[in-house]
């Protein structure tokens, strides 16, 4: 288990620097190690999938505690490092790739097919956050469950529900997959280096059976997006440069809405009865 001074010292002694382009802040506090850990509820029969290893303080718990551990770190200098602390383990495999450039179904088929739970672990990189979590939902349905530590405004946006500030397109295209929940708050006094942020752990399960069901997603969600491009217009405003005005208001009136509606007072179902109005 490493702390501050023994992390330190294993990037000098492998002369590595802690990189910016990839968003590293490691996380140093162990008793936030072992929450996210006891939050994630594992066993021997799960595989863990983690993305960004670092230097290993997360990865070690998991191979404590999972039956196996796929672990993705794009950053090559830090292979030795992770490899080194985790030579008491043999349930694990590191892999030196881009998270975002991997056909996750294929490597679960690969790598975990003697898994029947699979469950997402991970400290995300702020700067790519919503991109990763979004591609993963998007590519499989074999990840069951996802805890995520990510910039806390992230997270409470992806934890946002009808008529909050928090809640926008990201919180909608999340919550049609998965059922999300903020666990817990993460000071930024626990990571090197120390972000400008605070942090929080999320709790993603995805529906066992399909909550929401749309023909085309990828319109669906670039629907969505559209209704949300200005929060302080009504969902006409924002919908009228992309579909005729006249039907608009009447997919409004056939799901017995006001025309001066915002986008944040409507619930998924009522997004997805819109959608499929105006479209159909």
């Amino acid at each position: 288990m490493q702390n501050k001074r023994e992390i330190l010292m294993d990037l000098k002694k492998y002369n590595i620097n802690i990189k910016k382009k990839y968003g590293q802040n490691f996380l140093i506090d162990q008793n936030i190690l072992s929450k996210i850990v006891d939050t994630a509820e594992l066993d021997s029969t799960i595989a863990v999938i983690e993305i960004g290893g670092g230097v290993g303080s997360l990865t070690d718990k998991l191979c404590q505690k999972a039956g196996y551990v796929l672990c993705y770190e794009i950053d090559s200098e830090l292979i030795p490092i992770l490899r080194q602390n985790l030579k008491e383990y043999s349930n694990y495999e590191i892999i030196n790739q881009d998270i975002l450039k991997v056909d996750i179904q294929q490597e679960i088929k690969d790598k975990l097919s003697s898994f029947s739970k699979i469950y997402v672990v991970a400290n995300l990189p702020y700067y790519i956050t919503t991109p990763i979590l979004l591609n993963l939902l998007e590519k499989t349905d074999r990840i069951q469950r996802y805890i995520l530590m990510m910039q806390e405004e992230v997270a409470e946006r992806i934890c946002g529900i009808p008529k909050t500030k928090e809640y926008n397109a990201l919180s909608i295209a999340v919550q049609y997959r998965c059922k999300a929940t903020k666990e817990f708050k993460v000071g930024r006094n626990v990571f090197l280096p120390e972000p400008n942020v605070d942090s929080a752990v999320v709790k993603l399960e995805l529906y066992r059976e399909k909550k929401y069901m749309v023909e085309d997603e990828t319109s669906f969600f670039g629907f969505v997006r559209q209704c949300f491009s200005q929060r302080r217009k009504t969902l006409v405003n924002n919908l009228c440069k992309e579909y005729d005005k006249t039907i608009i208001s009447e997919a409004l009136i056939q799901n017995g809405l006001s025309l001066d509606i915002r986008s944040e007072e409507l619930s998924i179902e009522e997004f997805i009865k819109i959608f499929e109005y105006i479209t159909k």
